[in-house]
């Protein structure tokens, strides 16, 4: 392939910018053009394609979100969506495309790959919930960012010997809320893969109360309940005092990590590779500490596993 085209979809991640970078520079490395597609797969049917080159990704490795912004689309979604974005490849003479996104962003790519247009997903999600890679770009700053807020407001509870509930993005994955409470030492981490009971919640806590404890963290992922509604449900059981924050889009931003920095480089870098012998329909991930690429389809239909030994350890270690 001679020339090439990079998007951001679905929401930011920090890295994001570090593949762009790659792909580009890379991309050039070897002999292509690319262009970068803004606002994602809107982009694509808006006709928004701008040239890239060397400068175009200067200092931008550090920085978190998207310079090539990013927007859902539920036009692409269509028959005619889709043709009208290949066209609109064609005629830029584009002649494979890296989306840089999460599971929808990947059944876009899908699309375009089965219309015989070429395409290679690079995972770009906080939530870390795609289950063929070990982890997704973003997954890393976003626990950092979380970390920080549990250790500030840590140092508040000591002080006032309260507990806050600190609630964490995750819908359908508590990676987030498992790798943060555990890092943070939690007295309680609660997720939408292991069910825990008011009953269970009170009795860690008492059991901290027991053992001297008179403050404590539970992190809540937002898919398990809603920090305000469980502080309502244990105040009634508890004579402690309850505090609540939600992190929300705080979570999203921010400098990504070195990890980060690292998993985008690489990613960026194998998908122009593929693109480069002709390959589409792949996503690319880490797996045991190596990069590789797998079918876009086999991939996206993959189960995430709940790891519950983690869960344990981290239960174990927070009394």
């Amino acid at each position: 392939m001679k020339k090439i085209a990079v998007l951001t979809s679905g929401g930011d991640a920090p890295g994001m910018n570090a593949a762009i970078r790659a792909v580009v520079r890379y991309g050039i490395g070897v002999g292509m053009e690319v262009m970068g597609v803004e606002r994602g797969l809107q982009g694509l049917l808006d006709d928004a394609f701008i040239p890239m080159n060397m400068r175009s990704v200067s200092d931008i490795i550090h920085r978190g979100g998207t310079i090539l912004k990013t927007a859902r689309c539920l036009e692409f979604k269509t028959e005619a969506g889709q043709q009208k974005a290949i066209e609109n490849l064609r005629k830029n003479g584009v002649e494979g495309l890296i989306v840089i996104g999460g599971d929808g962003s990947f059944m876009g790519a899908k699309a375009m790959t089965d219309h015989g247009f070429p395409s290679i997903g690079i995972p770009g999600t906080i939530d870390n919930d795609l289950a063929y890679t070990d982890f997704t770009l973003g997954f890393d700053t976003a626990c950092n960012t979380i970390l920080d807020a549990i250790n500030k407001i840590r140092d508040t509870m000591s002080s006032h010997e309260r507990v806050s509930i600190i609630e964490v993005m995750g819908r359908n994955c508590g990676d987030l809320a498992l790798y943060t409470g555990m890092c943070g030492g939690a007295e309680v981490i609660i997720v939408p893969e292991h069910n825990l009971t008011i009953d269970e919640i009170v009795d860690t806590l008492g059991g901290g109360q027991l053992h001297g404890k008179t403050s404590g963290i539970i992190v809540l992922a937002e898919g398990a309940g809603h920090a305000d509604e469980l502080k309502v449900e244990l105040s009634k059981r508890t004579d402690m005092i309850i505090k609540t924050t939600r992190l929300g889009h705080i979570q999203r931003g921010g400098s990504p990590s070195c990890r980060d920095r690292f998993l985008g480089t690489c990613f960026g870098v194998h998908a122009v590779k593929l693109l480069e012998k002709g390959i589409g329909n792949r996503i690319v991930g880490i797996r045991d500490n190596k990069f590789y690429d797998m079918d876009i389809v086999e991939g996206c239909s993959m189960k995430k596993k709940f790891d519950l030994d983690l869960y344990n350890t981290a239960v174990i270690v927070s009394r």
